[in-house]
């Protein structure tokens, strides 16, 4: 009788490979390989608004932001609400909800991310919706040109201070927010 070695099935899709040198399926992500420093340098190296702001901003910047206006218990999941967008890029809201199976895609990934960092990421807190609406708020005033017309998004802008971090000072700002709000 011949043994055939066990084999791992063959993942869904494509991978990418993480700034820590990780192999990472996108569409096919596991929980144990996702790590904090891919996501916190990703997001740090992400123009929020398709780069189209008056200077540099990143999605870490706006994620910590989004962290210090939300009540303490939610703090760790508006630090990671964005933690997609360090594997699938930030598509401007105004057009994410026109690719197809992209919010699919967006969900299933949120989920493995949350099993990881023990947060629910795919059904958000009221409250960490209502400040990346207030932080969005904030930066449209501070960060973009003149508006052409309204944004047509409820809510107040935070009253937070934008610095437009370069990268570098984004990434160390969100790993040491991570690093407070997980030290228990």
């Amino acid at each position: 009788m011949t043994y055939q070695p066990l084999t791992e099935p063959p993942r869904h899709g494509d991978w990418m490979q993480t700034y820590t040198g990780r192999q990472f399926w996108p569409l096919d992500a596991r929980a144990d390989e996702v790590d904090i420093v891919d996501i916190a340098h990703a997001l740090s190296q992400t123009c929020r608004y398709g780069g189209h702001c008056e200077q540099f901003y990143s999605v870490a910047e706006h994620s910590v932001l989004c962290s210090l206006v939300v009540p303490a218990e939610h703090a760790l999941q508006a630090l990671l609400h964005d933690a997609t967008e360090a594997y699938l890029v930030d598509v401007p809201r105004p057009i994410k909800r026109f690719l197809g199976n992209y919010e699919q895609i967006e969900q299933a990934l949120a989920f493995v991310i949350g099993q990881h960092f023990g947060v629910e990421l795919e059904h958000l807190d009221p409250s960490v919706k209502a400040a990346d609406n207030a932080v969005l708020l904030a930066e449209a005033d501070e960060i973009m040109k003149p508006h052409p017309a309204p944004w047509c998004i409820p809510g107040e802008p935070a009253e937070v201070s934008i610095h437009c971090y370069q990268p570098r000072d984004a990434e160390a700002l969100f790993l040491a927010r991570y690093q407070e709000l997980t030290r228990g």
